[in-house]
C-alpha cells in the first residue's frame, strides 16, 4: 500500500477472491489494514462483516479497532470492542493497546477505566505495552492522576513506560514533574533513549533550565544517540532560545543531516533573541544549502526584517513568499502584516490583509493595532465594526485594540458603548484590557469612570498605577496620585521612570513645587530610579510656571546630562510667560544651536520682544528669520460633533464648513457687542 495505491489494492483483493485465498486469516487482516491506510474505513467494515471465521481471527478485530480510531471513528472502535466482548473474542495485548488508543483519541476516560478493569481481570496488568498504552490514554484524557497510578503500580518499568510518564507530565504542563521523573530514571540506572532526551530537552527549553539542558547534552556526548536528528533539533532550540549562540553553532556545525527543522530552530531562536542579522544570515545559508523554507521559517525571517525596521528587505521577503506560494499562509501573512505595520506602511498591511483567504481573529486584531499604531484610529474602529460583521466573536485583545483607538480619538460615547458591549457579551477581561479601559476614560476626560474601573480591579500592575497617577495629575488630583505611590509600596510594586513622570506632572499641574523637588531627589536615593531628560523637563516647567526662573536655570546648569531642546524650550516658554527677556535670549540662543532651522524657536523670542515692547530687537530678529527662510508652523485643534471629529489649523480655510463657521463667529461677536452696549447703558443709568 505504501508504494502502490487504492486501485492497485482493489486489484489485489480481486485476485485473492478469484483464487479462493480469502480464508487465510493473515491475508484477510492485511486487506482490512490496506483499506484503512487508503482512508476507506467503510470498505473495511463491509469486508469485516463478511468474514466467516472472524470470531477466531483476533488479528482482524485488532486491525479494525486500530484502523477505525486512526480514521477518526473512535466511537465505532469502542462499539466494536464491546461487540467483541459479547462474542467472547479472545483479547490479546494488541487488542488493549488499540482500544486504549481510541479512548485517548476521544478523551473518553470513563470507557478507558472500564478497559483498565478488563486489563487487570485478564492478567495483562504487568504487560509493558499495555501499561504504556494505559498511561498514555490517561495522559491524553488529561487525567494525570490515573497515569501516575499506572506508573507506580508497575514494578519492572521499561524505558517505554518512563518515556510515556515524562511525556504525560510535559503534555499536562507539569514540566517539573517531567524533569523529576527523568531524575528518578537516572537514579534507577535506566538507560535513556532518543525519545527520553528529546522530551527532557523540550522541558528544559520551556522552563529555561539551561544548566540541566547542558547536563543532558553532556550525557548525550557519551552515547551514540547524540546523532539523532530529533535530539539535535531539541538541543538547537534549547541553546538558540537561551541566547547561547556558541553552543548552538557547535551543535549545528556537527550535524550531518540538517533538515528544515534544524534550520528553523536556528532561525527562530536568533529571531526571538533579537539577533536579527544572524537570523537572516542563517536564512540565506539555508537557501544556499538547497532547502525550501516552510511557513514557520518564513514568518521568523520576516519578523527579523521587522526587528531591523528594514522595509526594503521585508519587501524582498514578500516577493519571495509570493513566488513560493506561501503568501496565503495565515502565519506568513500575519508576519507580513506586522512588518508593514511597524515600519509605518499601513496601506501595504491592508493590502496583505485583504488578500488573506482565511482571516482569523489574530489577523483582525493585528490590522486594528496597525491602524492605531500609525495614527489612524478611525480606520481601526471601522475594521472593528467589519470584524463584527464578519461573524467572529471578539476576544479581550480585540476590545483592547478598539479601546486604544477610542483613546486616540477621545470619544467618550464610543468608549462607553464598548464597555457596555464587553459586559453584555461576558468577554473575559485581562490586565491589558482593564488598563486600556482606565486609559480610555482618562483620555476621554472621565476620571470618575476610570476610578470606578480601577477600584474594582482585583489585580493591579505597574502600568495601571502609572495610568491612574497620570489621570489624577491631569485632573488636578495630585494628592490622590501621591497616595497611589504609597499604595504601590504596600503591594511591593516597584515604581519605574514613568511613575515619576506622572507624579512630577501631577505636582506641576497642582503647583506643588516643594513636593515635586522632593520627588526628583527621592526617586534616585529611595527608589533607585535615575532621573531622565523627561523628569528634568517636567521640573523645569514646574519651576517656570511658578515664576522661579533662576532656580529653573540653575537646575538646567547643574543637570548631569546635556540639556536637550525640550528643556530649553520649556525654559523659553516660562521666560515669555514671566517677561524675562535676558534669560529668554539665553534659552533661545541654546535652542538655535540645537535646531538652527526651526522657526518656532525664534517665534517664541519674537513674542517676548513684542510683549516687552523691544521693537528694535523684534525687527532684527524678524529680519534674521526672513533671511534664513524660517517660518512657524500653525497650531491645530479638534472637536467631536455628532460622532465626527473636525480638525482645524491656524490660518487654514480648507474645511468645507468654513463659511458657516465664520458666519456663526460673526453672529456671536455681534451679540456680544450688543450685550456690551446694553451693559454700558445700564451702568451709565445707575451712575446717575
Amino acid at each position: 500500500v505504501g508504494y502502490l495505491g487504492y486501485e492497485e489494492g482493489r486489484q489485489i483483493h480481486g485476485y485473492v477472491v478469484r483464487n479462493l485465498l480469502g480464508s487465510d486469516t493473515f491475508l484477510e487482516s492485511s486487506l482490512l489494514d490496506m483499506y484503512f491506510r487508503c482512508a476507506r474505513p467503510m470498505t473495511s467494515c463491509r469486508m469485516f462483516q463478511g468474514l466467516e471465521n472472524r470470531r477466531r481471527n483476533v488479528v482482524s478485530w485488532n486491525v479494525m479497532m486500530g484502523g477505525l480510531a486512526e480514521n477518526g471513528l473512535w466511537e465505532s472502535s469502542l462499539e466494536l470492542y464491546l461487540l467483541g466482548k459479547s462474542e467472547e473474542m479472545e483479547l490479546v495485548s494488541a487488542s488493549f493497546t488499540n482500544i486504549l488508543g481510541a479512548c485517548g483519541q476521544g478523551e473518553c476516560v470513563s470507557f478507558g477505566e472500564q478497559v483498565h478493569s478488563d486489563v487487570v481481570k485478564m492478567g495483562f496488568a504487568s504487560n509493558h505495552y499495555v501499561c504504556t498504552s494505559l498511561l498514555t490514554m490517561y495522559a491524553k484524557c488529561k487525567f494525570i492522576e490515573g497515569a501516575e497510578r499506572v506508573f507506580e503500580q508497575v514494578s519492572d518499568k521499561g524505558i517505554e513506560l518512563w518515556n510515556a510518564m515524562i511525556s504525560a507530565y510535559a503534555g499536562s504542563g507539569s514540566i517539573y514533574g517531567a524533569l523529576d521523573t527523568y531524575k528518578q530514571l537516572k537514579i534507577h540506572y535506566i538507560i535513556p533513549d532518543s525519545f527520553t532526551m528529546a522530551h527532557v530537552l523540550s522541558c528544559c527549553n520551556i522552563v529555561e533550565v539551561l544548566d540541566l539542558g547542558r547536563l543532558v547534552h553532556a550525557d548525550l556526548v557519551k552515547r551514540p544517540i547524540e546523532r539523532n536528528i530529533t535530539v539535535e533539533s531539541a538541543l538547537l532550540t534549547l541553546y538558540t532560545k537561551g541566547g547561547l549562540d556558541h553552543e548552538a553553532n557547535l551543535v549545528f556545525s556537527s550535524m550531518t543531516g540538517r533538515d528544515v527543522i534544524a534550520w528553523g530552530s536556528m532561525i527562530s531562536g536568533f529571531s526571538q533573541n533579537e539577533k536579527f542579522v544572524e537570523a537572516l544570515n542563517c536564512f540565506r545559508d539555508m537557501k544556499k544549502d538547497g532547502l525550501k523554507p516552510d511557513s514557520d521559517i518564513m514568518a521568523s525571517a520576516i519578523s527579523s526584517c521587522t526587528g531591523l525596521e528594514n522595509v526594503n528587505l521585508g519587501s524582498l521577503m514578500h516577493g519571495f513568499v509570493t513566488k513560493s506560494g506561501l503568501e496565503k499562509d495565515v502565519f506568513v501573512a500575519s508576519a507580513l502584516l506586522d512588518m508593514y505595520s511597524k515600519c509605518g506602511f499601513p496601506d501595504m498591511a491592508a493590502n496583505v490583509f485583504s488578500h488573506m483567504p482565511f482571516k482569523n481573529i489574530v489577523s483582525w486584531n493585528s490590522m486594528m493595532s496597525c491602524y492605531s499604531r500609525n495614527d489612524l484610529p478611525e480606520r481601526s474602529m471601522e475594521t472593528f465594526y467589519q470584524f463584527l460583521e464578519y461573524g467572529l466573536d471578539p476576544d479581550a485583545l480585540s476590545i483592547t485594540n478598539a479601546l486604544v483607538a477610542v483613546s486616540l480619538l477621545a470619544v467618550l460615547v464610543k468608549g462607553k458603548t464598548l464597555h457596555g458591549y464587553l459586559i453584555r457579551q461576558g468577554i473575559l477581561t485581562d490586565i491589558h484590557l482593564e488598563n486600556a479601559l482606565v486609559d480610555m476614560y482618562i483620555k476621554s476626560g472621565s476620571l470618575k469612570y476610570a476610578q470606578n474601573v480601577f477600584q474594582k480591579m482585583c489585580w493591579k500592575n505597574l502600568v495601571l498605577y502609572n495610568s491612574m497617577m497620570d489621570g489624577y495629575g491631569s485632573h488636578g488630583e495630585c494628592w490622590k496620585a501621591m497616595a497611589l505611590l504609597d499604595e504601590m509600596r504596600n503591594t511591593s510594586i516597584q515604581p519605574d521612570h514613568i511613575t515619576f513622570i506622572s507624579l512630577l506632572s501631577s505636582c506641576n499641574h497642582s503647583g506643588l513645587i516643594k513636593e515635586g523637588l522632593d520627588l526628583l531627589h527621592l526617586m534616585k536615593i529611595e527608589y533607585g530610579v535615575e532621573p531622565r531628560e523627561e523628569h528634568y523637563v517636567t521640573v523645569v516647567d514646574m519651576l517656570g510656571r511658578a515664576g522661579q526662573l533662576d532656580d529653573a536655570y540653575a537646575l538646567v546648569r547643574s543637570m548631569p546630562i546635556e540639556p536637550s531642546k525640550s528643556i530649553w524650550l520649556s525654559l523659553l516658554s516660562s521666560c515669555r510667560a514671566h517677561h524675562n527677556v535676558d534669560l529668554g535670549e539665553v534659552a533661545a540662543t541654546e535652542l538655535s544651536k540645537i535646531e538652527p532651522s526651526r522657526g518656532s524657536n525664534y517665534a517664541q523670542l519674537l513674542n517676548i520682544y513684542g510683549e516687552a515692547e523691544l521693537w528694535d530687537s523684534a525687527a532684527k530678529l524678524r529680519a534674521l528669520m526672513k533671511e534664513e527662510g524660517l517660518k512657524k508652523k500653525g497650531g491645530c485643534s479638534w472637536i467631536e460633533v455628532r460622532n465626527k471629529v473636525g480638525v482645524f489649523y491656524s490660518g487654514d480655510s480648507s474645511c468645507p464648513l468654513t463659511p458657516q463657521i465664520y458666519g456663526a463667529l460673526g453672529s456671536l461677536r455681534r451679540n456680544m457687542l450688543k450685550k456690551e452696549s446694553c451693559f454700558d447703558i445700564v451702568k451709565a443709568l445707575l451712575s446717575y
